[in-house]
Formats: C-alpha cells, sequence, structure tokens
C-alpha cells in the first residue's frame, strides 16, 4: 500500500473514531442551544462611535486592510519588476494579463481599455483582497473570551463584502461610471437614444426604453446581491458545517462528522468562489463600460 493510501486511511480512521466517540456521548453532550445565534458573527457593532453616524467598525477595518493591500502589494512589486522574473512576478504578470487582456480589452476597445483599465484592475484587486481577508480567523467578533483577566474578540471569519453596503457602493460607483462614460460620448440625448435598439420605431420604442431603463437600474442590484449573496451564503454553510449546527443542536457527534465537510467547503470558498466573484463583478464592469458606448443595444 502506497504512504499516500496509508495517509488516507489513517485519517479516514481517526475520523471515524470521533464521530464514534462524538455520538456514543464519551465526550459528553449537552442539551439543544437555544441562545447561539449565527447571525451575531455577522453583526458589526461600533468599535468607535463618530458623529454623524460614521462608526468604525470591523467592516470599515477590513476596507481598510483591503485598500492598503490593494495600495502597498502592487506598488512594491511594481518597483521590483526584474527582466528576468521570479515565481512572484510571474503569477503578478498572469494576473495583471488576466486583468488587462481577459477582462478589460476583452469588453472594449484599445483606446477604452487604456482609460479604464486602472479602474477595472483596482476593483478586480480590491474585491479580490477582501474576500480572501474574509477567510482569515482575525479577532472581530461580537462576542468576547477571557485571557488573563483581558476581555479579548473572539477569533472569527467576516467579510465586508458580505455586508450588503459594500458591494452596493462598488455597484453605483460602476453605474455612476459608465452612466458618466455613455453620455460623454454620445451626449445626454444620444446615449438616451443609444438605449433603443436600431429600427424600433413608435409605441415600441417607448416600452423597449423603459425596459432598457429599468434593467440599467436593476445592474446596482445584480452586481451588489451576486457578490454580497455569494460571500454571505459561503460563509454561513461554513459556520454551520464546522461547529455551528452542532451547537445548535447539541450533538457533539454531529460536529466531529460534519467538520471535514467544513474544511473542504472552506478550501472551496478559498480556491475559487473568492476569485470567481471578484472576476465576475470585474468583468460585469468592464462589459457595462463597453457597451455604454456603443451605437444601439
Amino acid at each position: 500500500m502506497s504512504t499516500t493510501r496509508k495517509i488516507l486511511f489513517g485519517a479516514v480512521g481517526v475520523w471515524l473514531l470521533f464521530v464514534i466517540i462524538g455520538f456514543t456521548g464519551i465526550l459528553g453532550s449537552a442539551p439543544r442551544n437555544e441562545e447561539f445565534a449565527p447571525d451575531e458573527e455577522f453583526a458589526i457593532p461600533s468599535w468607535i462611535d463618530l458623529p454623524g453616524q460614521l462608526d468604525i467598525n470591523r467592516a470599515v477595518l477590513y476596507l481598510v486592510i483591503s485598500a492598503l493591500l490593494t495600495c502597498i502589494t502592487m506598488v512594491y512589486i511594481a518597483n521590483r519588476m526584474q527582466a528576468r522574473p521570479n515565481r512572484v512576478q510571474t503569477a503578478v504578470e498572469t494576473l495583471y494579463t488576466l486583468m488587462r487582456d481577459n477582462i478589460t480589452r476583452g469588453n472594449m476597445d484599445d483606446k477604452m481599455a487604456k482609460k479604464w483599465f486602472p479602474f477595472i484592475g483596482t476593483l478586480f484587486l480590491f474585491i479580490w483582497f477582501n474576500n480572501l481577508i474574509g477567510f482569515i480567523p482575525l479577532p472581530t467578533a461580537a462576542h468576547h473570551v477571557e485571557v488573563f483577566g483581558l476581555e479579548i474578540p473572539a477569533f472569527a471569519l467576516y467579510a465586508a463584502t458580505a455586508n450588503i453596503s459594500v458591494p452596493l457602493v462598488l455597484a453605483l460607483m460602476v453605474f455612476i461610471a459608465y452612466t458618466a462614460e455613455g453620455i460623454r460620448h454620445h451626449g445626454p440625448l444620444g446615449y438616451l437614444k443609444s438605449l433603443i435598439p436600431a429600427g424600433v420605431k413608435g409605441g415600441m420604442a417607448a416600452f423597449i426604453f423603459v425596459l432598457e431603463v429599468m434593467s440599467n437600474i436593476m445592474r446596482i442590484l445584480s452586481l451588489s446581491v451576486r457578490l454580497f449573496a455569494n460571500m454571505l451564503a459561503g460563509h454561513m454553510i461554513i459556520l454551520f458545517m464546522s461547529g455551528g449546527l452542532a451547537i445548535i443542536l447539541g450533538m457533539a457527534g454531529l460536529g466531529f462528522a460534519l467538520l471535514p465537510i467544513g474544511l473542504a467547503l472552506y478550501l472551496f470558498e478559498v480556491g475559487l468562489v473568492a476569485t470567481l466573484q471578484a472576476f465576475i463583478f470585474a468583468t460585469l464592469s468592464a462589459i457595462y463600460l463597453g457597451g455604454s458606448v456603443a451605437e444601439s443595444h
């Protein structure tokens, strides 16, 4: 038997042992927990109260961290580019090519892509960093643990993009950007006319115009809700699979049984969903910008 299979069978055996111990009650059991509220993991209590409801909370902290990572990492790498790239530079160049060629140039002409690439690239990186650090346990939970007499916030997984306000503001920025670009290119009346497909006249043109206006407004919801819902759902599933459901039901064995599934979901979210959602948001933004200068829809 190969070493890999021995390790695999050993891990499965240990998992089964813990499941049996948990369900047989050797480790003890507890009644159904009526106080545990999973939504508290996503609460954003105020840390510092500022006038005008501009409170500092953990969502603000995550946004600041993401902004700093976006700026510092790119500036640091850009100042250390080499003729013979190392692994880090190769990875960054691959990411740069993805943002420039696949996302930006793939949805608008070269002149427009050169103008809007910094905006699209920044959107992608900011959302990407936001999503990734959302899977790093940080001491930002709403409840506290006592260590040597000090109340320290418990470690928790949290993403600012799992709060609807953050994706909504980003979506509004995109809406303003492509609307302004369309008006700049066509003029106010020309942009409104461009919403109607060529050849459509009369009452049908008015009907199509109303639909297109509603469609443009719905883009704000589609951009924001897609990012928000995916990140919130991912974190909720990880929370339940990694112990939340066992706490609610008071079944220790269930926690051991679901833990591998929670770990698999965690790796799936980190490895695919975090990047995919940033890619989709940036790609749709580029599509909307490119479509705003089209002669007609």
